[in-house]
């Protein structure tokens, strides 16, 4: 296996970051996340497909909440892993 080179590490753990960013907005920032998200969807100025998909199912926020949670912890477990394994990879 060759080594990964740098640029692909950074940016590999900038988007890493990125979304353990947004999964701390979800775990611990709960209403401030679904407002925004809610909010974001709600603006018509917005393109956005499928709004109305994802509109119908904020509008269950707790079963919304359940399911954002638990594919967040796969998503937590699975990022930080291959962060892992890239930076082992990088560094051997």
């Amino acid at each position: 296996m060759t080594q990964p080179s740098l640029g692909f590490v950074l940016a590999f753990l900038l988007f890493s970051l990125l979304f353990l960013s947004n999964s701390y907005k979800l775990w611990f920032k709960t209403e401030v996340y679904y407002r925004d998200l809610h909010n974001s969807l709600t603006n018509e100025r917005t393109p956005h497909p499928f709004r109305n998909f994802f509109l119908k199912r904020l509008q269950h926020k707790a079963s919304w909440l359940f399911w954002q949670k638990a594919f967040s912890l796969v998503g937590i477990v699975a990022v930080v892993g291959m962060d892992i394994v890239i930076l082992m990879a990088y560094i051997a």
